[in-house]
Order: structure tokens, then C-alpha cells, then sequence
């Protein structure tokens, strides 16, 4: 694949709709000093100077989608409180059409707070409710979803196991997606793995993945197992620094990672998802949407903190590779 080819797909992503569906977070950091121990207990005290807030979870692969230049909307569930609106607020802020979200009365925001001394992390601290959603808000979810299929070219699941991706709503969005012939991109937790069956992508971790399919075959083995299972079409395992397994029809390829320097590697799975989605629906083969997302996820490797690829970034990554 030559770069004329890598830029032939990615000009095409400005044309494309795609629809997340998942566990919504708002990541809240509180930035600071710490200078003296509490006399209260032996921890620090930090003062804060500034506080960010970012999409998170489902949110920033749809903020991934966006940056990349994709007509992006979103759906999962957001409580009745301060948070869910600071989320909606930056969702629409980033045009990611957020008018169709779950509020609850019932259950908050999910909010990952991480407060940050001299650029250390000293504590996070999560506000979440990570049951299963009520019969009324699976049935407000279905409903948001159906009235919003037609729109889109592809949806994405992100389950992060907080209750929006169940046993009941995994399997009527799925049922839902194909009748309407869109495809399905997944990343997964192991809790609902046998739930994604019939699916584009299934896109596990490797922690994930031994988790659920300990065993003593070997990977490609094991592999090939899980697909077949699944029906999926493709079977993605990503391995961190050791680059990503592609499964695809009856051929296994491996792709080492592409990071020129890797300073953190949070939000790179939620890149690599966006990324490949977006390069299979503009015509790329499996092998070109690994290669190309490989390339994105390492990039947001490079960053410090949870970075969305953004279309500059990932021409720059790929005009760097290419030319040497």
C-alpha cells in the first residue's frame, strides 16, 4: 500500500455517518501542587489550579470519529445532573450530535475524576453505577437507536461493562443493525463476549481475550475459535506494544505497532476502533484498515494523557513513515 492509496481512503472519511453506541464518561482532571501532608490523614494535599473535562469512554471514540472529520452522533446514558450536561455540552461543542441520550433520573454520569500533582497522578476517584439499565431506559434505548439507523452507515459498540451493552440490548441493536444492513464494529468486554455474535469487527484486548479463552491452544488457534463463534467477519486482538492479530476470512496476520516513542497509552484502543471503522467503510481491505489504524493508535501513543487522532496528526504519521 503506497501513500496515494493510504490518501485515497482517508479522503473519503468527511463522507461517512457513524453511530456510537455505549457507556458514556465525562474524565474529569484537577490539576495541581502538593507541597504538605494532610494532618488529618497521611495522604497530600494538593491545590488545585485548573480542572479539565473530557469525553470519555463511548465519548471519545466519538470524539476520535469527529477529529478524523466523520459525521458522528452518539447514544448511551447520561444522568439528570451537573455532569451529563457538562458531557452534552462539550459533545455538541465537538459536532457530535448528542440530541438523542438516555437521561436518568436513577443513575448518575459515570465521571472518572483523577486529581494530578506535578504532573503525577495521586488518586482517581469513579462515580459510577455499572448494573444493568432498567427495562425503561433498554426500551428508551432501542427506541433512540431505531429512530436513528437509517441515518448512519455503520455502528460502533463500546462496552466498558457500566450497563448501557447488556444481554437484553446487545442482541436487539445487533438484530436491529443487520436488518438494516449496517455494519457492526465492536469493542468489547469479556462479560457480554458470547452476546456480539454477527458482527463486521470484534476488537478484544489481549488481557481480554486470555481472560476469556484461557486454554492451551495457541493464539492463532484460539483465534480462529472465537471468530468462527462469533460469526464476525473480522477478529481483531490488539496486544499493546506488541502491535495487533488480525484474523480475517481464513488468513492471520501480525502488525507490530507502529509508535515512533510511546509516553502513554491510554485512548489508543478507542483511536484504532474509530480509525478502522472509518477505513472499511471507505473501501479499505481488513489488511489497509489495520495498517492504517496501527498508524493512528500509535500516533495518540506519542501524546501525553488521552489524545483523539485528529486528521493532521494522522497524515503527518503516515507522510513520516512513508517517506523514509
Amino acid at each position: 500500500m503506497d501513500l496515494d492509496r493510504l490518501q485515497q481512503i482517508t479522503s473519503g472519511f468527511s463522507e461517512k455517518k457513524i453511530l456510537v453506541i455505549g457507556d458514556l464518561m465525562l474524565d474529569t482532571y484537577l490539576w495541581g501542587n502538593a507541597d504538605r501532608i494532610s494532618p488529618e490523614a497521611p495522604v497530600p494535599i494538593v491545590k488545585v489550579s485548573k480542572i479539565e473535562h473530557n469525553p470519555g469512554g463511548a465519548a471519545n471514540v466519538a470524539l476520535n470519529l469527529a477529529s478524523l472529520g466523520c459525521q458522528v452522533s452518539v447514544i448511551g446514558l447520561v444522568g439528570a445532573d451537573a455532569e451529563g450536561k457538562i458531557l452534552t455540552n462539550i459533545l455538541d461543542q465537538r459536532n457530535i450530535v448528542c440530541t438523542n441520550l438516555v437521561e436518568s433520573e436513577n443513575r448518575p454520569t459515570t465521571v472518572k475524576s483523577r486529581i494530578i500533582a506535578h504532573n503525577q497522578q495521586v488518586v482517581r476517584a469513579d462515580r459510577e453505577t455499572t448494573t444493568d439499565l432498567s427495562e425503561i431506559s433498554n426500551n428508551a434505548l432501542v427506541a433512540a437507536v431505531k429512530l436513528n439507523m437509517n441515518d448512519v452507515d455503520a455502528i460502533i459498540l463500546e462496552d466498558y461493562n457500566k450497563g448501557v451493552l447488556n444481554s437484553v440490548s446487545i442482541g436487539l441493536l445487533i438484530k436491529m443493525a443487520n436488518e438494516a444492513g449496517k455494519p457492526i464494529y465492536v469493542d468489547p468486554k469479556k462479560t457480554n463476549f458470547n452476546s456480539y455474535k454477527n458482527v463486521r469487527l470484534f476488537k478484544p484486548n489481549m488481557f481480554e481475550f486470555k481472560d476469556a479463552y484461557a486454554g492451551n491452544e495457541s493464539l492463532e488457534v484460539a483465534g480462529f475459535n472465537l471468530k468462527n463463534e462469533l460469526n464476525a467477519d473480522i477478529l481483531l486482538i490488539t496486544r499493546g506494544a506488541d502491535g495487533v492479530s488480525l484474523f480475517d476470512g481464513s488468513d492471520y496476520h501480525h502488525i507490530p505497532t507502529k509508535a515512533r516513542h510511546v509516553h502513554d497509552v491510554s485512548g489508543a484502543g478507542d483511536t484504532l476502533i474509530a480509525t478502522f471503522a472509518l477505513s472499511d467503510l471507505c473501501g479499505a481491505t481488513p489488511e489497509e484498515s489495520v495498517a492504517i489504524s496501527n498508524y493512528a493508535a500509535g500516533r495518540v501513543c506519542e501524546e501525553v494523557g488521552v489524545v483523539p487522532i485528529s486528521f493532521d496528526m494522522l497524515n503527518e504519521m503516515l507522510n513520516h513513515h512513508y517517506s523514509i
